[in-house]
């Protein structure tokens, strides 16, 4: 019996993907097809998949070409596969020519060429096509527009920030509008990282103009401000939401399962520390207005494991600060701790101190351990009572 193996997301099943599983059970007597995991899609970048994994398994399974489908999981599992299924052909696309031939030592490799003008990403961007427009004269605006690219249906429409020369400079290859309401006219939703004072406006205005907002933490500078936009984002039908790239990345959520599932007991202590070397010129006022403070840039992600752990119910907190500008309220090191009714927590945040960026969270049975930077770790350890268990999680490269 010859067997053939082939693998693929399969998302939004159409005639092309039945076409090629027809052609690669054609080339002998067994097929098996192997179905990427939600997981393995993001740690390659394939962030806007519509169907779940489920989904997707049964679609091919409809299909009734499949004799066996197995799930693809990590880097590297072809090889294993090849192997423990005693496959005699690994079949892809011709799309990925050249790309799988080191299988040659294990099996014969076959490039199948594809049904033409079907695709599912040209599918995902047809049904979901959006005009993103960028506002603000952070350089991760130039990182936002190159990771657009990497997802379907998203268009960047243009940027709008104060300072002309700086947004120009930053993203050549965009169209700078001169005024804010035109960017919005043009656009379907936005992406702000202006600088937090002036968030709740640049927000408010965008969603009384129906349009959906992704904006850098934090929203507004305080709870009644906060409060007011999302139920405005609620009433005009619009998504309003943190852009807190940490909270959605794998490797951030197989921890925080490792905790709630008690692999190290009750969690009593968290440490979390996020800083970073900004040199900032105080004496320049329009510097200093749009600069960001530690508490506004870091504060956020600090604090994301110890209120998503902890909750908000702590009995006491005590604030450390050191002001090195009270005009502006420029922040250059800020350390919180809060009191909770049975364990403790410490944050500590720079943009003009530097330390050692790890998150530690210790519990009855043992702790976490998330090396610097742990806000975009792809590794964590966990060791409970006398063993050590090292884990290893793919991280999310192109996403927004």
């Amino acid at each position: 019996m010859k067997k053939v193996i082939t693998y693929g997301t399969y998302d939004l099943l159409h005639y092309g993907h039945i076409r090629l599983l027809e052609r690669a059970k054609a080339l002998g007597d067994y097929l098996i097809v192997g179905v990427t995991a939600d997981d393995f899609d993001k740690t390659r970048g394939k962030i806007n998949v519509q169907q779940s994994l489920m989904e997707r398994i049964e679609g091919v399974r409809a299909t009734g070409i499949a004799d066996e489908i197995i799930v693809e999981e990590y880097e590297g599992q072809k090889i294993d596969d090849i192997r423990r299924y005693g496959a005699d052909i690994f079949t892809v696309g011709d799309d990925w020519v050249g790309k799988f031939d080191y299988l040659n030592e294990y099996c014969e490799v076959v490039y199948l060429s594809r049904t033409q003008g079907v695709s599912s990403s040209e599918l995902r961007q047809k049904n979901r096509n959006l005009r993103l427009g960028l506002v603000g004269e952070s350089d991760i605006l130039r990182k936002v527009s190159n990771e657009s690219k990497y997802v379907n249906g998203i268009q960047i429409s243009g940027v709008y920030g104060e300072d002309k020369k700086t947004v120009k400079e930053l993203l050549d290859d965009v169209s700078v509008y001169d005024e804010y309401d035109d960017l919005l006219n043009d656009s379907d939703a936005v992406y702000i990282i202006t600088s937090p004072k002036h968030h709740y406006q640049d927000i408010k205005h965008a969603l009384e103009k129906k349009k959906h907002v992704l904006c850098e933490s934090p929203i507004a500078l305080s709870r009644k401000e906060c409060e007011e936009l999302f139920a405005l984002a609620k009433e005009n039908g619009c998504v309003l939401m943190d852009a807190i790239k940490t909270a959605y990345s794998t490797a951030y959520h197989r921890m925080l399962l490792q905790v709630k599932t008690g692999k190290i007991g009750t969690p009593k202590l968290i440490e979390a520390t996020c800083t970073s070397i900004r040199e900032i010129d105080s004496t320049n006022p329009e510097k200093m207005e749009r600069s960001w403070n530690s508490i506004s840039a870091w504060g956020p992600t600090a604090l994301l494991p110890v209120l998503q752990i902890f909750g908000t119910d702590y009995k006491d907190r005590r604030i450390v600060t050191w002001l090195d500008n009270e005009k502006y309220h420029y922040d250059a090191f800020t350390k919180i701790d809060f009191c909770y009714p049975d364990s403790v927590a410490s944050i500590k945040v720079g943009q003009g101190v530097k330390s050692e960026g790890e998150l530690i969270i210790s519990g009855t049975k043992g702790y976490i351990y998330v090396p610097a930077p742990w806000w975009k770790t792809e590794y964590f350890e966990v060791r409970y009572e006398r063993q050590e268990i090292f884990l290893s999680v793919g991280w999310r490269r192109n996403s927004l």
